[in-house]
């Protein structure tokens, strides 16, 4: 696969970080969720680059940016994007592990944040315990291990329609992108690699003495666990507040984009 259209490299200190960058105004950085990349935002990129500068980077590891030979964090990454392209301080929108680089930016680089958005994530400290998510996380290190790709890949997919509901409950179109773009950045890694993340921790308390508005944006149809720890983001925040989209569950800005959309740009104009 091919470098998508318009990306540019960071060189890193270890290797190059693919990135969009578009549109101009106030910087709003878009955080993708795991395994996938920057083109998870297509519906929303350019309706927000009329009137903002997006910067829509590939996590370290995913899409079309280097993978990591020594240890990392993704707050640092972004930082040192932001800074190589003087775009701070910025708002971070981030679905799933987005949303927990950009709680971890927030905590470790405050002077580079100017508001977040979490989509379907919390902090990188929140551990889910229900039956549904602990299934689909050992199918996924059990896959990993063997090299199975295609039960890996159908444990990714489960995440989209949520536990209850199926893959029929999806428009193909949405899991045919998710897949294409998981697909891709699995090719990059084998079983046998190491995990040079390096997570952090301790961040409830330090999002409690933020006071940066930070709006939680979450799928009705998300585990309750999520939603409950969601919540409890919104309320930990000094400035934070929650809005959920029903009917949909993981994908939001996927399954109902023009609300998605609509939701965001409401939050982005009263900054």
């Amino acid at each position: 696969m091919t470098a998508a259209s318009g990306l540019r490299f960071f060189p890193s200190a270890d290797g190059d970080l693919a990135y969009l960058d578009t549109g101009s105004g106030d910087p709003v950085v878009l955080l993708h969720s795991g395994y996938v990349d920057h083109r998870v935002w297509s519906d929303q990129i350019p309706a927000l680059a009329a009137e903002y500068r997006v910067i829509a980077p590939d996590v370290r590891g995913h899409g079309f940016s280097a993978n990591a030979t020594r240890p990392f964090r993704w707050a640092d990454d972004l930082a040192a994007l932001l800074r190589h392209l003087d775009a701070g301080p910025a708002v971070l929108v981030g679905s799933s592990m987005g949303g927990v680089i950009a709680t971890d930016t927030l905590v470790e680089h405050p002077e580079l944040v100017r508001a977040v958005v979490t989509c379907a994530a919390v902090t990188g400290d929140v551990q889910y315990t229900d039956p549904w998510h602990k299934e689909i996380q050992a199918e996924y290190a059990r896959a990993l291990g063997a090299g199975d790709i295609d039960a890996w890949l159908n444990a990714f997919l489960r995440v989209v329609p949520g536990p209850t509901r199926t893959a029929d409950d999806i428009a193909p179109d949405i899991l045919r992108r998710l897949q294409e773009m998981a697909l891709h950045t699995i090719s990059k890694h084998t079983p046998d690699e190491k995990n040079w993340h390096v997570p952090v921790t301790d961040s409830w308390d330090r999002v409690a003495k933020t006071d940066v508005p930070l709006l939680v944006v979450n799928g009705g149809l998300e585990p309750a666990d999520l939603l409950a720890a969601a919540e409890r983001l919104a309320r930990t925040a000094v400035n934070g507040r929650s809005v959920t989209i029903d009917g949909v569950g993981h994908y939001p800005n996927l399954e109902k984009p023009e609300i998605f959309r609509r939701t965001l740009l409401d939050f982005l104009r009263v900054l």
